[in-house]
C-alpha cells in the first residue's frame, strides 16, 4: 500500500516532525519516546488479543478436522471387521477356525 502523507497544517500540534532532522532537546526526545512506547503498548495488547482469538479458532478447526478424520477411520475399521467376520462365517469349517 502506498503511504499517504498528511496535508500540511498551520496547527502546531498537528504538524509531523522528523526527530532526525529537527534539533530537539533531550526532554523533547524523551517525551517522544514515552509517547511512542505508550502507543506500542496499546497496539500490542490489541494485537495480542486478536492473535489469541485467531489461534484458538485455528486450533478448534484443526481439532474438529482430526475428530472427523478419526471417526471416519473408525468406521472404515468397523466395516473391515464386519467383512472379515462374514468371510469367516461363509468359509469352510476347519479345526483352525
Amino acid at each position: 500500500m502506498a503511504e499517504k502523507k498528511p496535508p500540511k497544517s498551520d496547527s502546531p500540534f498537528a504538524t509531523r516532525i522528523d526527530p532526525t532532522k529537527e534539533n530537539l532537546s533531550q526532554d523533547q526526545m524523551h517525551f517522544i519516546r514515552q509517547v511512542e512506547l505508550e502507543q506500542w503498548k496499546k497496539n500490542t495488547s490489541k494485537l495480542r488479543t486478536r492473535n489469541l482469538v485467531t489461534g484458538l479458532a485455528i486450533g478448534a478447526l484443526v481439532l474438529d478436522g482430526y475428530t472427523f478424520y478419526s471417526v471416519s477411520q473408525e468406521r472404515i475399521m468397523d466395516e473391515i471387521d464386519e467383512e472379515a467376520k462374514r468371510a469367516r462365517m461363509k468359509g469352510p469349517k476347519t479345526g483352525a477356525n
